[in-house]
């Protein structure tokens, strides 16, 4: 996804979902650029606080459905599993492109269910029955979050296959839109540009 971005080193770049850091450490070591955070959860930017300076030019808490932006602000902008996440796909990847420059670079990484029977059932037995059970040697939490993963997954991919996903991007104004299923179909890594114009 980060290669995706191709940013230069003056360019400024959003990392929505930023989380513990880890796109936006990698966008800072590969290109340079600045790097403004964006998470809703408290826990998690308190978690990406040591990385101002180094890595963050910023970090602020908000939600991808109302950017607390100004309209092309920002050369390009990454996110990770997020649209699973949100109410309304299509209208937060409207705001997300909102806030590039036209011609910015958007990316996305996101889990993906794979297509081969054979690895989907290893896949199902995977998230329904490991990932809750080694989740249950951390925590209770941990636990939970095993419980959900794979319900989640299924669900949104289930509600909007890639293809609707790719048109939900191109209706957002982004071009150019390209999508890699990696991890044995496991993930997928999308990308595009952003066009001159409003959706």
């Amino acid at each position: 996804m980060v290669a995706a971005v191709r940013a230069g080193a003056d360019d400024r770049v959003l990392d929505v979902a930023t989380g513990t850091g880890l796109v936006a450490r990698e966008l800072r070591r590969r290109y340079g650029c600045r790097v403004v955070g964006l998470d809703q959860s408290e826990h998690m930017l308190s978690r990406a606080q040591p990385l101002v300076g180094p890595v963050y030019e910023q970090l602020v808490r908000g939600e991808a459905e109302r950017l607390p932006f100004a309209d092309d602000e920002f050369d390009a902008l990454t996110f990770t599993y997020l649209l699973r996440y949100v109410d309304d796909p299509a209208a937060t990847m409207r705001e997300l492109a909102r806030v590039v420059r036209p011609g910015g670079r958007i990316a996305m990484l996101e889990f993906h269910v794979p297509p081969r029977p054979l690895l989907y059932a290893a896949w199902w037995l995977y998230t329904r029955a490991g990932l809750p059970a080694l989740g249950r040697l951390v925590s209770r939490d941990w636990y939970e979050v095993g419980r959900f993963l794979g319900p989640s997954i299924d669900g949104f991919w289930a509600a909007h296959p890639l293809g609707d996903v790719v048109r939900l991007w191109e209706q957002a104004g982004i071009a150019s839109v390209e999508a890699r299923k990696m991890s044995l179909g496991g993930g997928v890594v999308m990308w595009g540009v952003r066009q001159n114009g409003r959706a």
